[in-house]
């Protein structure tokens, strides 16, 4: 952290000095009118009211939710772009309670309703949440649904989705996608997210806050590490260093922590580095802001949530042969990050019963038809690696030319990858021999795949799966070239984070406030709701509690 030059001056003098160098008074001056030995030590390079590090959905809703009050925002984002991964999402927006779209379809709904929904046990979604933050999230949810309409985004009011997760009636509304789109940045041409971000990103500007993108949050900066206001925060610019002062308050809206292979661990130790996660290589979810503020003595909250098995964590390929499998994101080659990041769309609408799914030992594992809580667990179960007994390893799906046929598929770039994600050979065992990924630790041994295949086959003959149950019609694998695809499960939200209170702010492990210091997102714990909706309003609040509330 920088130190002023001018620490030998009196008070008048620095002050005078500080202004000319561009750090001004309110720089200064913490909310309570008293300047800290901290705060006059520190060289601010700029200075806002209200700072969030992030500016994907919940970053840009608090951000406006300040300017609304008055203050001054600025948004710091590590991507070269706005919206996280609200930008390649579907833009399903979960809120009710009674808004118009709902109305237009008879569907009647409250607040009560939802707090209700929301704290079922009988639901694994809901049994385990925070009853304050379901209930301040319940009362929410009706004027930001009305806000979001006042701040430009259009929803599509042809339907309500639902009833989906712990909701026993429809919620969920669909934003359209962003009008007169920029082709130089439709990450995913087919998904309505940037509809919501773009929305959003016009209103921050034209309100006139500050988006800094390509600057990556390293520190939260408190008057001192273990007591005190959160004052602002340092960031890496690339060729500089800056510190970024908020005189209100630090929203962190970082995303939570599914990249973080250390920090995703911590709630369940089989997932290693061979997890992709959904929505990448769009945005980081770095766990950088979780990091951070415990470091501060933030608490974590709701963690049985990320383990829960009704919103799994991980999720089943649905798209194979290329890195990223998210079965929701189909990576188009015209995306300006495809050719640099992505590589391959994958292949697609698969039906498994044309294909088998073995492990790094070329070994079935399960029934490939399924989807459900244990075929996850068969897939992360440890296979005797004796350098690597946590995480399942790479999953591939093995097929041959008969199945590319009936699937239709073209299995040539740019639909798969074959650096590392995608093989092709003549014979089975000179198949395994081809596989070489950075996460496969040695090489298939042919004879057991060759013995999985033949084994599989002959249950094709009889009509039954004696290994596993695979229910009919099974397809043998029987005609070259054979083909090997990366089909390993990939890892979606975060569903626990930092543990906040219902204004957002940050709670320490000892059930404090840590003053200045908010959290929204997926960065937030105790309340396990996959979506938009808690995103939005909880950044919202934060926004509105900062610079109302000092």
């Amino acid at each position: 952290m920088a130190k002023n030059k001018n620490d030998g001056l009196n008070r008048r003098d620095f002050l005078t000095k500080a202004t000319a160098t561009g750090v001004g008074t309110a720089a200064l001056t913490s909310a309570s009118g008293q300047t800290s030995a901290q705060e006059t030590d520190i060289h601010w390079d700029l200075t806002a009211d209200f700072v969030s590090i992030g500016a994907g959905v919940s970053g840009l809703a608090g951000g406006i939710s300040a300017l609304e009050h008055g203050a001054s925002v600025i948004l710091v984002d590590e991507n070269t772009d706005i919206g996280g991964h609200g930008m390649i999402s579907g833009g399903n927006v979960h809120l009710g309670g009674g808004h118009s779209i709902q109305r237009k379809h008879g569907i009647e709904d409250s607040a009560d309703k939802i707090y209700d929904d929301w704290i079922r046990p009988d639901h694994p979604l809901a049994r385990y949440n925070d009853r304050d933050l379901v209930r301040v999230f319940a009362d929410e949810n009706l004027s930001t649904f009305n806000w979001l309409v006042d701040n430009g985004v259009d929803f599509d009011d042809e339907q309500v989705i639902g009833p989906q997760m712990a909701s026993t009636i429809p919620r969920q509304v669909r934003v359209r996608p962003w009008p007169n789109r920029d082709e130089r940045y439709i990450y995913v041409p087919t998904r309505g997210g940037d509809g919501l971000v773009r929305a959003l990103e016009k209103k921050v500007r034209d309100g006139g806050g500050t988006i800094l993108l390509r600057h990556r949050m390293t520190e939260i900066i408190r008057e001192t590490p273990n007591s005190g206001r959160v004052l602002g925060i340092t960031v890496d610019a690339g060729d500089k260093t800056l510190n970024i002062r908020a005189t209100k308050g630090v929203l962190i809206a970082t995303g939570g922590h599914s990249n973080n292979v250390n920090l995703r661990r911590v709630f369940d130790a089989r997932l290693t580095e061979e997890y992709f996660v959904s929505g990448d290589p769009y945005s980081r979810k770095s766990g950088d802001g979780e990091i951070a503020a415990m470091a501060l003595g933030a608490s974590l909250w709701g963690t049985s949530a990320q383990t829960n098995e009704a919103e799994r964590c991980l999720r089943k390929a649905g798209t194979i042969g290329g890195e990223f499998c998210e079965s929701s994101l189909h990576w188009h080659p015209d995306s300006p990050i495809f050719d640099e990041k992505v590589r391959a769309s994958g292949l697609t609408n698969i039906n498994w019963a044309n294909l088998i799914l073995v492990t790094q030992d070329g070994v079935r594992f399960y029934d490939e038809t399924a989807n459900d809580y244990d075929f996850m667990a068969a897939a992360l179960a440890s296979r005797g690696e004796p350098n690597k007994r946590n995480g399942g390893g790479p999953i591939w799906a093995i097929f041959d030319a008969d199945a590319v046929a009936r699937q239709g598929w073209n299995p040539t770039p740019p639909n798969v990858d074959p650096n590392g994600y995608f093989f092709s050979a003549d014979t089975i065992p000179e198949l395994a021999s081809k596989i070489e990924n950075p996460h496969q630790p040695k090489p298939m041994p042919g004879d057991v795949l060759e013995n999985s295949v033949t084994r599989f086959n002959s249950f094709v003959d009889t009509g039954i799966d004696a290994d596993f149950g695979k229910p009919q019609p099974m397809y043998k694998i029987q005609t070259p070239p054979f083909y090997a695809a990366w089909s390993t499960p990939t890892i979606h939200d975060s569903y626990t984070g930092l543990r906040i209170n219902t204004s957002s702010q940050v709670i320490n492990m000892h059930g404090e406030v840590i003053e200045g210091l908010y959290a929204a997102g997926e960065c937030q714990g105790g309340f396990n709701q996959h979506g938009l909706g808690r995103s939005i309003v909880f950044g919202r609040i934060a926004g509105r509690h900062a610079t109302a509330n000092t």
